[in-house]
């Protein structure tokens, strides 16, 4: 597999997509994390909210301003929709996936952006295996190891964490992409088009704060197999 590079330009937007359902408790804060954060950038933020029905719709009528732009799902469908919709709305020639749940910190924003704007990467992940974290739960831990094993075996990669929220992207790399995936499974597949597409990917250290079930996690046992399968079929496929 033949590394791809792309001309080296001035990056001037980052289009951050906050893919949200049922955050009520927790969407406020990361708006105002995200709109802290300090970068050599415009920030552009598309908020999903897919579907919600908890009140989180609420909370997002009352933050959304200039900075900020909200795109509503009538129904729930998903992260792999909810970012689907923010793609196609994103304005920026740097495109990053930023959770609702506070279990990423946008202060580590600069980490992730600093091997793109030096132009030693397009795509660049941010893996909670090699960074200050609070521990997972074991099945999660397992999970994630073993999905990252997989990937690797499949696309000859070294990735430590494929299942990572913080996916940051030079936009050229995702135009021919089309993503599928509704649900969880956007992961595997992002990641499985962008190495068959001749891409390394650059990883860097993030703090990580996961949360329990009771707590409100999302992901299930359920969705490791969905990205098993995921993983496998699209090494095989032949349409990107």
């Amino acid at each position: 597999m033949a590394e791809q590079t792309l001309e080296e330009i001035e990056y001037k937007t980052l289009s951050v997509i906050v893919p949200v359902y049922n955050e009520r408790t927790t969407v406020a804060e990361i708006i105002r994390r995200v709109r802290t954060v300090e970068v050599p950038l415009i920030v552009d933020v598309v908020v999903v909210d897919d579907g919600s029905n908890d009140g989180t719709e609420k909370v997002l009528a009352a933050i959304e301003d200039s900075t900020v732009r909200v795109i509503s799902h009538e129904t729930n469908q998903g992260k792999g929709a909810a970012i689907r919709t923010g793609l196609h709305q994103a304005r920026g020639d740097l495109v990053l996936v930023q959770d609702a749940d506070l279990e990423y910190d946008p202060a580590d924003w600069p980490r992730l952006l600093d091997p793109i704007v030096k132009h030693k990467a397009a795509v660049v992940y941010g893996s909670r295996f090699t960074g200050e974290r609070k521990n997972m739960l074991p099945l999660h831990w397992i999970g994630n190891r073993v999905l990252s094993l997989v990937t690797n075996m499949l696309y000859s990669s070294t990735l430590s964490d494929m299942e990572t929220c913080y996916k940051l992207f030079d936009r050229r790399v995702l135009d021919g992409i089309t993503i599928v995936s509704n649900r969880f499974d956007f992961e595997p597949e992002i990641t499985a088009k962008v190495l068959r597409r001749g891409f390394r990917i650059y990883e860097v250290p993030i703090s990580y704060a996961g949360r329990e079930p009771d707590e409100g996690k999302k992901i299930t046992w359920r969705d490791g197999f969905g990205a098993l399968k995921a993983l496998v079929r699209f090494r095989f496929t032949r349409k990107f």
